[in-house]
């Protein structure tokens, strides 16, 4: 079966080089060739494994995954590589940003408003930050709504995760250390736990 694909491959070629029109294909040969693709086999006899959509093809990292804004500018362009127009400009040094694609040096990146694009990943830092998306949230001593509030911040500030259980996460803002309810933050997904 392989070599008659090889063969018709070849013959094609042929036709395209030469400038003649190639002969339609057979229903037997059409089916041989649907079977090829739907059961890719390496020489070795082994079966290529399907891409995991959840992982990232450079990285194997899950995708989508938060990461943060390394230094502080950064621009966003419009496909992974430095040729394509850069359509956004990250000004915020430690802004959490969502990586939802890879490709070779490049990572698709999206802020708290969708906005992005692709980001060469030297300009990205493994170190998990959050975006307050609550005017005046507050930060408790514990992660209960009963425990006293230790302080409160802003909307739009930025501060460093340093855990997270299901729904409360301890963040450090500027030295202040609190718990927060995940609901007023952005830059970590309901459910994850950081320890």
């Amino acid at each position: 079966m392989r070599e008659r694909f090889l063969a018709l491959a070849l013959g094609l070629a042929v036709f395209m080089l030469t400038g003649l029109s190639p002969q339609p294909l057979g229903a037997q040969e059409e089916a041989e060739i649907g079977l090829e693709q739907q059961d890719p086999v390496l020489d070795s006899g082994v079966k290529v494994k399907p891409r995991d959509p959840t992982k990232g093809s450079v990285t194997n990292m899950p995708i989508p995954r938060y990461v943060s804004l390394k230094g502080g500018e950064g621009n966003a362009r419009r496909g992974p590589g430095l040729t394509h127009r850069i359509d956004w400009v990250f000004t915020t040094a430690g802004m959490p940003l969502r990586v939802t694609a890879e490709h070779e040096h490049w990572r698709r990146v999206e802020d708290a408003e969708g906005m992005g694009g692709w980001v060469h990943y030297a300009l990205l830092s493994g170190v998990r930050t959050v975006l307050v998306t609550q005017d005046m949230a507050e930060f408790h001593d514990r992660a209960d709504l009963a425990s006293p509030v230790a302080f409160q911040t802003e909307m739009g500030v930025i501060g460093r995760l340093i855990e997270c259980n299901s729904d409360w996460c301890r963040v450090n803002i500027q030295g202040e250390k609190g718990w927060a309810q995940k609901t007023a933050l952005w830059g970590v997904d309901a459910g994850e736990v950081i320890e």
